[in-house]
């Protein structure tokens, strides 16, 4: 890429504030720290606990015993009703947000994070977040406050924090309603005690928040980045580029090349330049790099021409953008928040495979080959090596045998032997090294006998098998198929993952075993034993889903929603609360 195009689109970005909070882990200034000048009728609101009267607290215990505030947009909260009750239990008989008749400078700087909640990806309405500016001025228009309103003031934003931990935490779709098998039902935090030891008396309420959210840079990232896209749409006039019936090439004449330019300049593809330059309708000069740079960061094919699927990702509203970077946030969630040890991550819409070090930063990363669109879809899961296997078999699935290579047999009987396949039964002993009979056919369809592929360099495994267990079947290796990894898309497989270097991969899982290095590593691949080697540690394995990514430096990239899975989990948020996942909701459907 043309360097001054690269520092423009990092200033760019910069100026945005998107690069100083990717460098920093920061998510923007601290507008919730306790300071002097948010603690209103400090002297007095932060005194003592708001006692309650007998018949307040008759009140409170009505509306906890019915989990339900009439106040509140979505009233019943039987969801949270038990933790609520513990936090009001624990207080003897007062509020906790309120204090001698006014609310806390904490309450206060809760109340606008739940107005923002857009920032972090979630909805502020879920959150009462419309109506917190007026809840909170009635305290200071109204002279003073009924004990009644006290109560529902202080029950609407104990049960609207909650709800706001809980979501920051661990989301807001249990994944596995979505047919994401990620557990994160062990991660559940004990939201009363949270409140009452982490909030209540807060000094700065943002940092408090920060420890139930994901710890790990890109979220910051991402964070930071859906920030800038939400100025970003604001500021754009979402203005169409016109179509062509024919790939735009550099040097051609473009109607739309003054809003090309400004839509680039926008996303910090092209630098901005004094005067109108891009008024001549000839598509040439650094538009050409802009859109080079736009292509690298969509997925696409860097050349330059603006072709039909160039164009749908320039018309791509900002918004959108926007909803890609708040459902990677969501996703990110869903992650357990430590790991034994720096796992192995791949994003399947990306089509990469990254290695996290132990700052949970990229070590390097590698191109991979995923399951088709169609019918052989990669799973999202979570798992661990635990083994690798040198020069292995390739056990072929019933459906793959069945429905692919015994109509490859009745074309050509030597199918198997030519590709050498060896037929064997249930103990795997071999029946035939390749010879397919009528008898054994009929016993391939009853399933009495299977299908193996011998190991070496034509194996579809290829050389190398990072053995990681699940219900699925799906293993991480290599491939003699390596001309696909110059696709740009790449969904080809039957669901497992092939690697571009398991050489590079094989040497970083063993880092920790210096008994096999580079050298032993692809010497055990050229040898003529099939080998399994079990790892000291094994390493987590994250198999996620993911279209908006946010790279170390700050750019941001977006890749097709390939599986349909964006459009599966915006269905059941535009469901609302409780998020749950309809009949008619699938995913990849």
């Amino acid at each position: 890429m043309n360097n001054a195009i690269y520092f423009r689109y990092i200033q760019r970005l910069s100026c945005l504030g998107l690069l100083v909070c990717a460098f920093t882990g920061c998510v923007g200034s601290r507008g919730n720290s306790i300071e002097a000048s948010d603690r209103y009728f400090s002297s007095e609101a932060n005194s003592g606990p708001q006692r309650l009267t007998a018949d307040g607290e008759a009140l409170l215990r009505s509306f906890l015993d019915a989990a339900e505030l009439p106040d509140l947009r979505r009233p019943k909260f039987a969801g949270h009703q038990g933790e609520v009750k513990k936090f009001y239990d624990s207080s003897g008989g007062a509020l906790y947000w309120v204090r001698q008749g006014e609310p806390t400078a904490q309450a206060r700087a809760i109340g606008r994070l739940l107005k923002d909640a857009e920032n972090k990806g979630l909805k502020p309405e879920d959150y009462e977040g419309s109506r917190w500016v007026d809840r909170l001025a009635q305290f200071k228009y109204s002279g003073s406050v009924s004990e009644s309103d006290l109560i529902r003031f202080d029950l609407a934003l104990t049960v609207s924090a909650m709800r706001y931990v809980s979501d920051l935490h661990m989301g807001r779709v249990n994944p596995r309603l979505i047919r994401f098998d990620i557990n994160i039902d062990h991660r559940k935090l004990d939201l009363s005690e949270f409140l009452r030891q982490k909030l209540v008396d807060a000094q700065d309420v943002d940092a408090a928040l920060e420890i139930v959210e994901p710890p790990f840079p890109i979220y910051r990232r991402t964070e930071a980045a859906l920030r800038t896209y939400l100025e970003l749409a604001r500021r754009d006039d979402s203005q169409i580029l016109p179509a062509s019936a024919k790939a735009i090439k550099p040097g051609n004449p473009y109607a739309g090349v003054p809003r090309l330019a400004t839509l680039l300049a926008l996303l910090g593809d092209l630098p901005e330049e004094p005067g109108k330059p891009y008024e001549g309708g000839i598509y040439e000069g650094a538009l050409i790099d802009g859109v080079k740079h736009f292509q690298q960061r969509h997925g696409l094919e860097a050349n330059g021409q603006i072709d039909a699927a160039t164009l749908r990702e320039l018309n791509t509203p900002l918004n959108r953008r926007v909803s890609q970077l708040q459902l990677t946030m969501e996703r990110l969630r869903w992650l357990p928040h430590e790991y034994d040890r720096p796992p192995i991550v791949v994003n399947i819409p990306e089509f990469s495979l990254h290695a996290v070090n132990e700052q949970y930063d990229r070590a390097f990363s590698m191109k991979v080959v995923v399951g088709k669109a169609y019918r052989h879809q990669t799973p999202v899961f979570t798992s661990e090596i635990r083994s690798v296997t040198f020069r292995p078999y390739w056990d072929v699935p019933s459906s793959i045998l069945q429905t692919e290579l015994i109509p490859l047999i009745e074309k050509n009987p030597l199918y198997f032997v030519e590709n050498a396949y060896e037929i064997v039964d249930k103990n795997r002993r071999v029946i035939s090294e390749g010879t397919v009979s009528q008898e054994i056919e009929k016993r391939f369809r009853s399933g009495e006998l299977s299908v193996r592929q011998k190991p070496g360099p034509e194996n579809a495994l290829g050389l190398l098998r990072f053995d990681i267990p699940s219900r699925y079947d799906i293993y991480l290796h290599g491939t003699p198929a390596t001309h696909l990894f110059s696709r740009s898309r790449r969904d080809f497989s039957h669901g497992c993952i092939r690697v571009e270097d398991p050489v590079a991969l094989a040497a970083w899982v063993f880092r920790d075993q210096p008994d096999w290095n580079t050298d032993s590593i692809r010497a055990a691949m050229n040898g003529d034993k099939t080998i399994r080697v079990k790892l000291d540690k094994p390493i987590p394995v994250l198999i996620l889903y993911g279209t908006a990514v946010v790279m170390e430096d700050g750019e941001v990239r977006f890749f097709d929603d390939i599986y349909r899975h964006d459009a599966v989990l915006e269905k059941v948020l535009a469901q609302g609360y409780p998020y749950r996942a309809g009949a008619d909701v699938s995913a990849g459907q």
